[in-house]
């Protein structure tokens, strides 16, 4: 298990740190972090659950032709596979690729908040370790989120839109976060109202329409019970009623406080429906992941005082750290996680 501790360690050292590095400087150590974590997310050998189901799928699709590819659920991820497959690359390959996607997305995200380094740490446990390395296709979906995001947060709808769409070109599902925008808009309600809601009409229907039974009857129909969801939709709703009770102290920008707070609604509301529709709720849930980096880099900020601010810090290091050491020890899934392996030392 150390390897995935070493992940962790890595944004603990950036926290502690006590030098505060310019803007060129702290790129640099972005950049290395970056790729670090790209090589141990796609290097890794029959690691995460899905692992299997994912070494079959590039199998299958190495002897397909283009249009059956991109005609298929998903195409981009299959898209990387088909091309990766074309000249003679692996499925390491593919991973290393989607890694570097979710990665860029994550920087760019954590780059925006007060203790960058501090949002990288609240994405180890889960996000990094779990979602990206079990669950490829939805983790490059989120990290294009994570970039949208990024684009509401500087007034760029058209940028939001388009990087949403990306995302559900891995993931269909990443359509249904585009009606944020409009919920979060704070100016120009009608126009962006019309421009989400015909976004979203061409999504659902290039996207998910074709699809909708089956997506109906594998997440919402099905007795499928996703183990460990309600305690995943619980981290979410910990930083959403911290930030609907102190978001006046957390120094969110006025044209951002809307979209927090909706996103906090949103991530609350899944509290009483992961118990209807388990699997569904969950997955869905993921895409709300951000608040938790968003809310636990800038818990700090509600004192002044050098040691309270300091405490908290250490207090957000400490309970991510618990989750962590949770998950690997105690959930029944953790098994298809570890030991870790990487590729270029595989048995």
């Amino acid at each position: 298990m150390w390897p995935y501790w070493v992940l962790f360690l890595v944004p603990v050292l950036g926290v502690i740190s006590p030098w505060r590095l310019d803007y060129s400087a702290r790129l640099f150590a972005f950049v290395l972090v970056s790729i670090f974590f790209t090589i141990m997310i796609g290097f890794r050998h029959e690691v995460g659950g899905d692992w299997f189901a994912y070494l079959d799928h590039f199998s299958a699709i190495s002897s397909q032709g283009f249009w059956d590819v991109i005609s298929r659920g998903d195409p981009g991820y299959y898209l990387i596979n088909w091309i990766v497959a074309f000249f003679g690359g692996s499925v390491y390959i593919v991973n290393l690729c989607c890694a570097a996607l979710l990665m860029y997305g994550l920087i760019r995200f954590a780059n925006k908040q007060p203790e960058p380094w501090l949002s990288i740490l609240v994405a180890v446990p889960y996000f990094l370790i779990v979602v990206a390395m079990g669950y490829t296709r939805q983790s490059v979906a989120i990290g294009f989120i994570l970039v949208a995001l990024c684009c509401l947060s500087e007034k760029n709808i058209f940028g939001y839109l388009c990087w949403v769409a990306l995302g559900a070109l891995f993931h269909k599902s990443a359509i249904f976060f585009l009606p944020i925008a409009a919920l979060s808009s704070s100016q120009n309600k009608l126009a962006t109202w019309f421009w989400v809601s015909v976004t979203t009409a061409t999504g659902l229907a290039l996207f998910v329409l074709d699809s909708i039974s089956v997506v109906w009857t594998n997440y919402v129909d099905s007795q499928y019970n996703s183990e460990g969801g309600m305690i995943r939709v619980i981290m979410n709703s910990v930083p959403a009623i911290l930030l609907l009770f102190f978001y006046k102290n957390l120094k969110i920008d006025t044209g951002l406080q809307q979209l927090w707070i909706w996103m906090a609604l949103i991530s609350l509301s899944f509290v009483p429906l992961v118990s209807l529709a388990p699997a569904a709720v969950d997955r869905l849930a993921l895409y709300f992941i951000p608040i938790q980096m968003f809310v636990f880099a800038r818990l700090h900020l509600l004192s002044r005082n050098v040691i309270f601010r300091t405490s908290i810090v250490l207090a957000v290091i400490l309970y991510y750290a618990l989750v962590q050491w949770v998950w690997l020890n105690l959930s029944n899934n953790a098994g298809s996680w570890t030991p870790y392996s990487i590729y270029f030392f595989r048995e």
